[in-house]
């Protein structure tokens, strides 16, 4: 394709310097609206397109690949995740997939942190009192929550979010603890001060927090599966930035109700902007609507990052950000 000036479909809206750049490289075809495409939009484009650039919020499963044009070579992900991309379909079809790791890592973490404090001291609470004109002025016991200094923290996937959610919480004074498929080399361990747990069921019988920082794969559905949930102390709390299928959510409401869990703070969820019925209710979990990397940076950055792995496609080459199936 190298010399062809590429015919893109984008399937949602990307930040203006994002689009302005790529309509001035590629033959583009922007979102007017911010909504996500209908499955028969998302296959329309896969037959006109060279390029097709997706977000979380499109799945690209077997059945929809089948509809892709001969002219369609590369799917560029906005995005870190691509469970929602059937990678193996793609590859047999002769797609290329890319995505844009590695810089939400501390966006994301950020908002880990937000969530520790914000169920920790109990701060929807709070808001909502004053919101509301019902706070009646300051009292001993009143919004009683934890401290957050010597609480253990268990990081669940210790990647670039993993270690970014270390470092922010090793300065809140927290003792870092984390199960992961490989241990880290010793220096990067030392450098957060983090226990390893070779066993997962241990580390979660022990902590005070979970953050769950690890993707989603066949090997991680469920990997907090009712089970796993009831070995939770009764005072520890979880939260969860990464992928909401790495929960077992109704579970996960059913340990919150029964008060065998202290508290939860969620910023994705099992079945994407659905809900389970009942978490909304609970004073105990914090819940937000996938904004974890949500920063004007980060969204630009992930731009950058497609419309450099389309360029290098373009060229002749390999995009940098390729994904392959034996990666996930």
């Amino acid at each position: 394709m190298a010399g062809k000036k590429l015919n893109v479909v984008v399937t949602r809206r990307l930040p203006e310097a994002v689009e302005t750049r790529m309509s001035e490289l590629f033959n583009v075809r922007l979102r007017d609206s911010d909504v996500a495409m209908s499955r028969e939009e998302l296959a329309a484009a896969l037959r006109e397109a060279d390029v097709l650039v997706p977000c979380v919020t499109d799945r690209i499963d077997a059945a929809l690949l089948a509809h892709a044009g001969p002219q369609l070579r590369l799917i560029a992900n906005y995005g870190a995740g691509v469970d929602q991309i059937d990678v193996a379909t793609a590859r047999q079809r002769g797609i290329v997939v890319s995505h844009t790791p590695g810089v939400l890592s501390e966006d994301t973490a950020d908002m880990t942190m937000a969530l520790i404090l914000g169920v920790l001291r109990r701060l929807p609470e709070g808001l909502q009192d004053m919101a509301s004109g019902n706070w009646q002025g300051w009292s001993p016991m009143a919004h009683l929550g934890r401290r957050i200094s010597g609480l253990r923290l268990g990081i669940l996937g210790m990647g670039q979010v993993g270690l970014a959610v270390a470092r922010r919480a090793r300065a809140f004074g927290m003792q870092i603890h984390y199960h992961n498929r490989r241990r880290l080399r010793p220096e990067v361990e030392g450098s957060v001060e983090a226990t390893y747990w070779e066993s997962l069921d241990q580390m979660l019988a022990r902590m005070d927090v979970i953050s769950v920082n690890c993707p989603h794969t066949p090997s991680t559905f469920h990997l907090l599966s009712a089970r796993r949930l009831k070995l939770l102390k009764p005072s520890a709390v979880i939260v969860n930035t990464s992928r909401g299928e790495v929960i077992d959510e109704n579970a996960l409401l059913r340990g919150l109700k029964a008060g065998e869990i202290a508290g939860a703070g969620l910023d994705v969820f099992e079945h994407g902007h659905e809900i389970t019925p009942g978490l909304r209710d609970l004073s105990q979990v914090v819940l937000l609507p996938h904004m974890g990397s949500a920063t004007l940076e980060g969204r630009v950055e992930m731009g950058e990052k497609v419309i450099l792995n389309i360029k290098t496609f373009a060229d002749g080459h390999r995009p940098p950000d390729r994904v392959i199936p034996g990666m996930l």
